[in-house]
């Protein structure tokens, strides 16, 4: 249980936080504005494909052809002469125009249909094709009456989104916690130093464990609070879905904290100035950004890298708070990720208590 002095400290750090209103808006900001551009950008909504359609056919089955075109909804056909849509095309009004030959009729046997593309659109035109060659088919059945061999259903065994936000948003907790919890301790602690604080602290009765403990106290509570804030812009405005246990999820949330908390008091006590810790923490923290699952899975990495990934603090948080977040996992089927949070959160105890001093940097 924490002591009257602990949580009076405690108390003093969290309103010296506080103080630091800019600290607490940018620590807020980059994630919801990352969040809500992803929001916006995968909302799995297409776009329907800008189709041009010049039809040289007088035949009324060129006019139903064309007019099935736009039923389609993945389509916004215009239809006009062909100069005009060429022209439309090389200014980027058109994705495509298609060209129905003069002879395109019910008779007519192997019809050759042109299609012109910008060449900036080629990339595109390997994802376009496919959806406008079964659009054609499926034109093309009505037309001669020929049923197709086979339907497919699908059915959706989750029922459930698993938007790409779905899958960030617990990486993206992971990385926050981390740069609060060391910014809040390494930061801190190279501050309190370069300013005296430490020095005044070593000649009253406060003892190592105390500050240490109260530290803890209150960057965990401003890391709680702030996960919690993000968490709530997710589910509410973002329409994030968590399916997991909150108990869990928080539960692996403290536990990363105190993993980067201990490892922040370790970059606080090797570095002697704000500079410096800032650069051993870039060390720390940008090789785990992008290796430890936050962007995307770590299975697909390269894998000469899988393996260092793997074994990275975040990549264990991240990959636990994802199962929970994403796939309504227990904390017994995550054992192995609980397990390397267990060694990390041993590792890191004891290079905190070894390493950190009252007065000088550490050698």
């Amino acid at each position: 249980m924490p002591t009257k002095l602990q949580l009076h400290l405690a108390k003093v750090f969290l309103k010296i936080f506080l103080r630091d209103r800019q600290s607490i808006f940018f620590s807020l900001f980059f994630p919801i504005i990352f969040m809500t551009v992803f929001a916006f950008a995968n909302n799995g909504e297409v776009d329907p494909i800008e189709l041009g359609i010049v039809n040289n056919s007088p035949s009324a089955v060129a006019n139903d052809f064309s007019q099935m075109l736009m039923d389609n909804p993945l389509f916004e056909v215009t239809l006009g002469e062909g100069e005009q849509l060429r022209t439309e095309l090389v200014e980027g009004n058109q994705t495509m125009v298609l060209i129905l030959p003069e002879g395109f009729d019910a008779l007519s046997d192997g019809a050759e249909l042109q299609l012109l593309v910008d060449a900036a659109q080629v990339q595109q035109l390997s994802l376009i094709m496919p959806l406008l060659e079964q659009t054609l088919i499926s034109i093309e059945r009505e037309f001669r009456n020929i049923e197709p061999m086979f339907t497919l259903t699908v059915e959706d065994v989750q029922a459930r989104s698993q938007r790409y936000l779905d899958f960030l948003l617990p990486g993206l907790l992971a990385f926050t916690l981390m740069q609060l919890s060391i910014a809040g301790s390494g930061f801190n602690i190279v501050e309190y130093r370069r300013k005296g604080i430490l020095k005044r602290l070593f000649v009253t009765p406060i003892r190592p464990r105390d500050f240490i403990a109260s530290i803890v106290m209150a960057r965990m509570a401003i890391v709680l609070i702030q996960l919690t804030v993000l968490i709530l812009v997710a589910v509410l405005a973002l329409d994030v879905t968590i399916v997991g246990n909150f108990v869990s999820f928080y539960f692996i949330v403290m536990l990363g904290t105190f993993i980067f908390l201990c490892l922040g008091f370790c970059l606080g006590s090797v570095a002697k100035t704000q500079q410096a810790v800032m650069a051993v923490g870039n060390i720390v923290i940008f090789p785990q950004i992008f290796l430890s699952g936050v962007f995307y899975p770590i299975e697909s990495m390269p894998e000469l890298i899988q393996p260092i990934a793997k074994i990275l603090p975040l990549s264990f948080v991240s990959t636990a708070m994802r199962e929970i977040a994403n796939n309504g996992a227990s904390l017994l089927s995550i054992a192995p990720s609980l397990l390397g949070i267990a060694l990390w959160f041993v590792i890191a105890f004891v290079l905190a208590t070894r390493l950190f001093v009252w007065k000088e940097v550490a050698n």
